[in-house]
C-alpha cells in the first residue's frame, strides 16, 4: 500500500497519522513545503520518501512535482488531513486515478452553504442561512436569517473571523473586521449548547463515532482569554444529551455520501432538545481532541483511522470506557509562567484519574492562545461515571490557576 501524504509535519498532530499509516503497514510519501530536516521526528522515522516542494499554492504546479518524483510507482491512496489542502489532494487523487473524494465532493466539505443547502435538502435542520460576495448580499442575508446571527467565513475552520451579531449596529462592526474575506455565510443564530460528532469510517459504514460537549461555546472562548475551556468526550451516547446529535449525524453522512475516512461535526442542542446541524468537516477534530477520544477508549484512533483509510476496517476495541474531559488552561497575567497554583493539590487528589497532563513549564513565557490551540496546557481527566469526571474538570478549570508575571 503505497500512500501520498500531504502536510506530513503540519498541524501538530499530522505526524501521528503518518505514523499510524506506517504502523498499519503502508509506504508512506510524504509533500510538504518545509525542509525534511524540519519535520517533526515521528513524521521523519515514518516516512518512506519525502519531497518539498515550492509552493502549495499552484495546485497544477504541485501535482506535476509528484507526479515526476514517483515516476515508475504505483500510488493506491493520496491523503490529507488538513483543511485548507484539501482541494489539492482532490485533485491529486484524480490525477493519480486513486479512491477518495474528487474536487466536487470536496467542496461539498470546504463551502459551508453548500453543505447547508445538501444537508437542508435531505430533510435535516439546518440553521436559517444566505451567502454573501458583497455587503449588500450579507445585509440581503441577515434580512432573511434575522438577529442575532452568525457571521464567518465560506470555507473557514474552528472560530476564526467568526462573529455573532446581536443587531444591526453589531452587524455593521462584523462587516467591517471581515472586509479582507471574499466570501461569508451569514446564519441564524442558535441557542443552546454545542457538540461535536466525530466519525472514522470505511466505504460508507461508520466504523467508530464519537460525541464532544463543547464548555462553553468555543465562539464565548474566543472572545474571553480568562476562560478554560472544556472538551468532554462522552461515553454513553444513547443518553438524552448526545442521542439526538448522533441521529442527526448518522443523516448528514448519508446526505453528503461520506465513504471513507474522519469527519468532524459540530451542531447543537436546543433547549427544546432539537438537534441543529452546525458544519462538518472531512477532517478529524483539532484542539486535542482525538488524544482525549483515545483516552476515552484506551485506543489510538491515530492508528485506526490509517487502518480503515487503507483497509477499511478498524480492529481495535472502540467501546468507550470513560468519559474524558480535557481542559486548556491560559496562564493569567503577562510575561513569565512564575506558578501552577494548585497543582499539587489537586494532583493529590485526583492523580489516579489524570490521563494526561503538560503544562507550560515555569521559567517559560506565556503562550499567545490566540496562536496556539491549548493555550498553556492541557489536562485530561477520566473517569466512568459522567457526573464524577465533570466533577473533576471543574476542579482543574475553577482551583488550577497559571500565573505570569
Amino acid at each position: 500500500m503505497n500512500v501520498v501524504y500531504l502536510s506530513p509535519g503540519f498541524p501538530a498532530e499530522m505526524p501521528l497519522f503518518v505514523r499510524g499509516l506506517a504502523q498499519v503497514g503502508a509506504k508512506v510519501y510524504g509533500v510538504g513545503d518545509q525542509p525534511a530536516s524540519a519535520l517533526p521526528p515521528e513524521a521523519r522515522e515514518a516516512l518512506a520518501d519525502y519531497l518539498q516542494i515550492r509552493s502549495f499554492g499552484d495546485e497544477p504546479a504541485a501535482v506535476e512535482q509528484v507526479r515526476q518524483w514517483l515516476r515508475g510507482k504505483s500510488i493506491d491512496r493520496v491523503e490529507c488531513l488538513w483543511e485548507r489542502l484539501m482541494y489539492l489532494a482532490a485533485r491529486m487523487r484524480e490525477a493519480f486515478s486513486v479512491p477518495g473524494m474528487s474536487r466536487a465532493q470536496t467542496a461539498i466539505f470546504r463551502d459551508k452553504e453548500a453543505m447547508k443547502q445538501a444537508v437542508e435538502k435531505a430533510g435535516l435542520r439546518v440553521p436559517r442561512h444566505g451567502r454573501a460576495r458583497s455587503t449588500q448580499e450579507a445585509w440581503a442575508a441577515v434580512e432573511r436569517c434575522g438577529f442575532p446571527a452568525i457571521v464567518k467565513p465560506i470555507d473557514g475552520a474552528g472560530s476564526k473571523d467568526t462573529y455573532r451579531c446581536n443587531d444591526k449596529q453589531e452587524f455593521e462592526a462584523a462587516l467591517q473586521k471581515v472586509r479582507h474575506i471574499d466570501e461569508l455565510s451569514v446564519e441564524e443564530f442558535i441557542e443552546g449548547e454545542e457538540l461535536t460528532y466525530d466519525t472514522v469510517c470505511a466505504d460508507g459504514r461508520i466504523l467508530f463515532e464519537n460525541v464532544a460537549w463543547y464548555k462553553p461555546k468555543p465562539m464565548i472562548l474566543a472572545q474571553n482569554p480568562w476562560i478554560s475551556m472544556q472538551n468532554i468526550v462522552l461515553r454513553d451516547l444513547t443518553q438524552e444529551l448526545p442521542r439526538p446529535g448522533v441521529e442527526l449525524g448518522h443523516g448528514v453522512l448519508k446526505a453528503l455520501g461520506f465513504q471513507t475516512g474522519f469527519t468532524h461535526m459540530e451542531w447543537f442542542r436546543t433547549p427544546k432538545g432539537e438537534a441543529v446541524f452546525g458544519e462538518i468537516g472531512g477532517r478529524p477534530p483539532g484542539a486535542r481532541l482525538v488524544h482525549a477520544m483515545n483516552y476515552s477508549c484506551d485506543i489510538d484512533l491515530f492508528r485506526g483511522w490509517a487502518e480503515a483509510a487503507c483497509y477499511g476496517r478498524l480492529s481495535q476495541d472502540t467501546s468507550k470506557k470513560y468519559v474524558a474531559a480535557m481542559v486548556f488552561k491560559r496562564a493569567q497575567g503577562e510575561g513569565i509562567v512564575r506558578e501552577h497554583r494548585g497543582l499539587r493539590e489537586l494532583m493529590a487528589r485526583y492523580g489516579q484519574h489524570v490521563a494526561t497532563i503538560e503544562l507550560t513549564p515555569i521559567g517559560q513565557p506565556k503562550r499567545d492562545w490566540q496562536k496556539v490551540v491549548v493555550g498553556d496546557g492541557w489536562i485530561v481527566v477520566r473517569h466512568p461515571d459522567q457526573a464524577t469526571a465533570l466533577q473533576m474538570s471543574e476542579r482543574f478549570v475553577n482551583d488550577l490557576l497559571i500565573v505570569a508575571s
